[in-house]
């Protein structure tokens, strides 16, 4: 199916967009989890920070699940035969990125401001450029997902309390909302990282459970 401006996210358009570069969507999932990964490995062993690999490996898996999902849920919902505005909102808008900005920057102002000690708990008193470098630019990828998710859910509370659909359609949409639970659920595997962290441990399941909360009513809506 042909993707038009508007009708994508902003994480889909951004390779599709680049004139003469074709590839799948797998191989581009493919491209961002080894280059993820292997910055990891790499930044891990010249700075002998091993202890910092198995949290950075599980982020850069979820945030590559993460790009699967998204691709999924995208697709998904473009199949639909809900009316214009219902693409228009969920795509066009582009809110996702912008919850997933506001998200980010809430994170940094709890390492900064907040905290003001985590990165140093994480990766010693003087914590090498590129390993913060490439920790931010993982956690950024993590919370677009989670503004992703967030966007998604709200919409679909949307399209439930204004779409009229078929029995058919209305079945295929349930299990859409349900897939975008298990997307924001991902996050729960970074739970054993962030024990020693109340507040973010606190910011992701709260993620969690407010995207089930929404979407388990627009799925009884439905």
């Amino acid at each position: 199916m042909s993707r038009n401006y508007g009708e994508t996210w902003v994480y889909e358009s951004l390779v599709g967009g680049i004139p003469g570069l074709g590839i799948s969507r797998t191989l581009a999932v493919a491209i961002q989890f080894l280059l993820f990964q292997i910055g990891v490995l790499a930044l891990g062993w010249y700075y002998g920070l091993w202890d910092a690999v198995l949290a950075g490996t599980v982020a850069v898996l979820v945030a590559a699940i993460g790009s699967v999902e998204m691709h999924r849920l995208g697709a998904a919902n473009r199949r639909l035969s809900t009316p214009p505005e219902h693409k228009r909102l969920l795509f066009g808008s582009s809110i996702e990125i912008v919850l997933g900005v506001l998200a980010f920057i809430a994170l940094l102002t709890y390492v900064i401001a907040w905290d003001g000690t985590l990165i140093e708990r994480l990766f010693g008193p003087n914590p090498p450029i590129p390993v913060v470098y490439l920790t931010l630019l993982i956690l950024w990828d993590l919370t677009y997902r989670i503004g992703t998710s967030w966007w998604s859910a709200v919409v679909a509370l949307w399209r439930a309390v204004n779409v009229d659909l078929s029995p058919s359609e209305a079945s295929r949409v349930r299990r859409l909302d349900a897939e975008n639970i298990g997307f924001s659920a991902l996050q729960l595997v970074l739970v054993p990282f962030l024990l020693e962290e109340p507040i973010l441990l606190g910011a992701v399941v709260g993620h969690v459970l407010a995207v089930a909360i929404v979407c388990s009513a627009a799925i009884a809506l439905t």
